[in-house]
């Protein structure tokens, strides 16, 4: 006999939708051993990213598989790093050991991809980067050191100072177009006043017009 389904509850709102995206790239269960016996918990090791140059990692445990990976991404949320994107890759090749890891990022042309596999892959999509060759050169399988190589690899990438001026230009170029418009505004301004006195209007102290007096 089957069950009947359960209807939803109404009234309940819908949660909105995260901001960042969420990939699991290692969980594992451990145990450790107490007084009373062995004690099991979940580790997870969670990227975040948000595809647009933000991303961020982060492990931690928990009594459930539901409660480490919250741990972990709310470490990722603080440990967020910002990658450049130039010219739809990287701005150079490099070259970064992490322990036993060991790994290289070099820029690619565009429409090559993301050329990659395991961790790398998944932290240079979140992060954003569309076009990318990496290998990783060392012997070691490690999920959590390969991506922390990765992401000191993201971390170590030079930019050059042009690339870097460009991004401050855009407040500047903001509060010259300000300036510009109040310069504007002071000639609208006395033009009017110059109109209205043409015109037998008598301009006050605060510069609003007023009807000249007629006398009788």
């Amino acid at each position: 006999m089957s069950k009947p389904e359960r209807k939803s509850r109404g009234g309940f709102k819908e949660r909105p939708q995260a901001e960042y995206e969420q990939r699991i790239i290692d969980l594992a269960r451990v145990t450790r051993v107490m007084a009373g016996g062995k004690r099991m918990r979940f580790r997870a090791c969670v990227v975040l990213g948000d595809k647009k140059g933000k991303v961020g990692w982060g492990i931690a445990k928990g009594a459930d598989v539901a409660i480490a990976v919250g741990k972990a991404a709310t470490k990722a949320q603080k440990k967020m790093i910002k990658v450049r994107i130039v010219n739809e890759t990287i701005p150079h090749q490099i070259e970064v050991k992490f322990k036993a890891s060991r790994i290289m990022l070099k820029p690619a042309v565009k429409g090559t991809g993301i050329i990659a596999g395991g961790p790398v892959r998944s932290v240079l999509e979140l992060a954003g980067v569309p076009n990318v060759y990496s290998k990783i050169l060392s012997k070691s399988s490690n999920k959590v050191s390969n991506l922390q190589a990765t992401f000191k690899a993201l971390e170590s990438l030079q930019y050059a100072p042009e690339q870097a001026a460009t991004e401050e230009q855009a407040p500047l170029e903001e509060i010259k177009a300000v300036e510009r418009d109040l310069d504007k505004e002071e000639e609208l301004e006395k033009e009017q006043q110059r109109l209205l006195k043409k015109a037998g209007l008598e301009v006050d102290q605060t510069g609003a017009a007023v009807k000249a007096k007629v006398r009788t």
